[in-house]
């Protein structure tokens, strides 16, 4: 994969980038997220300053899902965007000229299921015969699908996957017995507890560590406004640093964008089953590149 690189921030640039930004105007960036607590860096930065510090002013842009947000990267709507792993992956395969330049999250996806049918899905070989929502194009989707592979599953044949446009739609189809279970991410599967269904098994119990969302740009405008997004990248470490000292603040800066109870959204953000940084993680998105070739969820030449 030769379309992930990571933009080099110098210490120096980010003990300057406040005083340098402050003496120029600002840089417009047009920036889409998803309503989700796994985009808190986003969250942080915009509400604490930190892209004002470093002399950008960023217009955030909610999305109902990845590959909508993705569409309007590549049509010109959006500078850049947080939406998954699998489907910048999938838009590149197909041609797209994106490239990842960052993090935001990891794990943060589950399976959830009416509780009475819970203890079948907690083991792989039983997804045979079932039928699985899951949001099209969404990271925890092909985790699943590859570890199906990996279990000896042929989820194109042993199992039926229906795709949903939001979480929302796969927790109602779940709750009315439409599908066996279904893939969502947070808040929307701690949303789904609270309306009696369980999570059998989080996206990290499956493939630990597994990169989402993260930063997107067309390669070009990427090149072209490479100083801009450098001190976007500044921001988001900070905002990285806010999130790791100062909890509750970042929860409360989180609930302006997420919309459910703080205790629950403290429960996402700090539970354990969501990784937060702006690293690239390069490593790990070259190895979800080939899972995704593995579990022939996309076809690609290209290592």
């Amino acid at each position: 994969m030769k379309k992930i690189v990571s933009i080099v921030l110098t210490i120096a640039l980010l003990a300057l980038g406040a005083a340098v930004s402050q003496a120029a105007p600002l840089k417009k960036l047009k920036v889409g997220y998803l309503p989700t607590s796994g985009h808190l860096l986003y969250f942080v930065a915009k509400e604490k300053g930190f892209f004002q510090q470093e002399g950008l002013d960023v217009e955030l842009f909610r999305f109902t899902n990845s590959g909508e947000g993705l569409t309007a990267i590549k049509s010109g709507k959006l500078d850049a965007g947080s939406f998954g792993t699998s489907a910048p992956l999938a838009f590149i395969a197909k041609g797209a000229d994106f490239t990842i330049f960052g993090g935001q999250m990891g794990e943060g996806h589950a399976l959830i299921a009416k509780p009475e049918k819970a203890e079948r899905f907690k083991n792989l070989k039983n997804y045979k015969g079932a039928t699985i929502a899951a949001v099209r194009l969404a990271t925890g989707d092909v985790v699943f699908r590859a570890a199906l592979h990996e279990a000896g599953l042929d989820w194109k044949k042993d199992l039926t996957i229906k795709e949903f446009d939001s979480p929302a739609a796969v927790q109602e189809a779940v709750k009315k017995g439409a599908v066996d279970a279904g893939l969502t991410w947070i808040p929307y599967y701690t949303m789904a507890e609270k309306q009696g269904l369980v999570v059998v098994k989080y996206s990290g119990d499956v493939i630990k560590s597994h990169t989402c969302c993260r930063q997107v740009a067309v390669t070009s405008t990427l090149k072209a406004r490479q100083a801009d997004f450098e001190k976007f990248l500044v921001a988001l470490l900070k905002a990285y640093r806010f999130y790791q000292s100062n909890k509750d603040e970042t929860v409360n800066v989180a609930a302006k964008y997420v919309q459910i109870d703080k205790a629950d959204l403290y429960k996402d953000i700090y539970g354990g089953h969501l990784l937060v940084s702006p690293d690239p993680h390069k490593k790990s998105v070259v190895q979800f590149w080939d899972f995704m070739k593995q579990a022939d969820y996309i076809t690609s030449t290209e290592k």
